[in-house]
């Protein structure tokens, strides 16, 4: 109750960034991996309040962004087939295949849905027994028990016509891949709060301590983040690498226990792909054996797929943190909310998206989106 006292304090934000600014010595590189930190950095601002020194870096903290090409591919090929009912959430209709996206298959005549909810498409699947319903499950560690549930729930109940398409990455692992990259110019990661809140924090201080990295877990809002990153800098400043939990009102070190009990059963760990990155190992999850028969991939068996990303998207180098968005020559030109080359520029959580939005242009794409909001009204 305290900290809630605190947060709603009108002058925190103010304190916050003068003790910022008083602890910083030298340069610090920051990474956030999550894609809803990245907007409130770039909505707010913050990363234009901070010191000059401290520089916010954009990870794959993006669910929609890091979906492997591959399994889009897979995706529109299973969405294609008649006897399917594909559901997915809004976010990923737009994400671009090889050749097209799901909206261009249910413009073809595919029956793809958009739902709120992995039960929504079981409920869909009770309802509609004739027909093959697929759910695409994608994300992070947040949104992977809600669909480990629906497994369960549709082996409870023996609805036999709904599979998942399972594309879930876990944030360690992508961690562990970043500051092993001989590119890497991280110093400290702020830990996306909402991932903490289910899985907890026990996999964070073994890597804290064999990269030598502060890893602070923090929250969403404009205070959320200042808090993490002066949390960050304090430790950087004392030659420190420990991690903090700055998102006490939703994160405690154990996590959600019934959720983790829910994966352990449902899933299993497994190397994934990430888009623009390559394969991470032991970053993502599949059905476990018992649920083998509710594997979309496994029910289709869609194989022989040629994917094929456009060689002017670098959408790869900017979920590493490689690249700023702006500083891809696409970025604002051939490459918009409109005809997007990646997932970057799609996603409600991309970092292009956020630029592209909150008028982070560079030159060619400030006068390409001057022209195109002209074009619009």
């Amino acid at each position: 109750m305290r900290y809630l006292e605190e947060f709603r304090d009108p002058g925190l934000a103010r304190r916050l960034l003068d003790e910022i600014h008083a602890t910083v010595t030298r340069p610090w590189a920051l990474m956030e991996v999550c894609g809803g930190q990245t907007h409130s950095i770039i909505r707010h601002g913050i990363d234009q309040l901070l010191p000059e020194q401290v520089e916010l870096i954009h990870g794959p903290g993006c669910p929609v962004c890091v979906t492997p090409l591959e399994m889009i591919d897979k995706a529109l090929a299973i969405a294609a087939r008649p006897e399917v009912t594909f559901c997915s959430f809004g976010d990923m209709l737009r994400v671009p295949g090889t050749e097209g996206d799901l909206f261009r298959v249910k413009g073809a005549g595919g029956d793809v849905r958009v739902v709120y909810s992995p039960l929504d498409a079981l409920e869909i699947a009770r309802r509609s027994p004739d027909r093959q319903v697929v759910f695409f499950g994608i994300g992070f560690e947040t949104t992977a028990p809600a669909n480990a549930m629906t497994v369960h729930q549709a082996r409870r109940l023996g609805i036999g016509n709904f599979s998942l398409l399972v594309s879930h990455v876990r944030v360690p692992p992508a961690i562990e891949a970043i500051m092993r990259s001989p590119r890497c110019r991280v110093q400290a990661f702020l830990a996306a709060g909402h991932v903490c809140s289910v899985m907890g924090v026990e996999e964070y201080p073994e890597l804290a301590g064999r990269f030598g990295v502060p890893i602070v877990v923090t929250g969403f809002e404009p205070l959320d983040i200042l808090e993490g990153v002066r949390r960050a800098v304090r430790q950087l400043e004392r030659g420190e690498h420990r991690v903090e939990n700055a998102y006490p009102r939703a994160v405690r070190a154990e996590g959600n226990p019934a959720a983790l009990r829910m994966l352990a059963e449902v899933f299993e760990v497994t190397d994934r792909a990430w888009r623009g990155i390559g394969t991470i190992p032991g970053s993502g999850w599949r059905l476990a054996d018992a649920y083998r028969e509710y594997d979309a991939e496994h029910r289709f068996a869609v194989t022989g797929l040629r994917t094929l990303e456009p060689a002017a998207c670098r959408s790869g180098e900017v979920l590493q943190g490689l690249l700023k968005p702006h500083e891809c020559a696409a970025f604002g030109t051939v490459c918009t909310p409109r005809t997007p080359l990646g997932a970057t520029m799609v996603s409600s959580e991309g970092a292009c998206a956020a630029y592209y939005l909150y008028r982070r242009l560079g030159p060619g794409a400030a006068a390409a989106t001057d022209k195109e909001a002209t074009s619009v009204g």
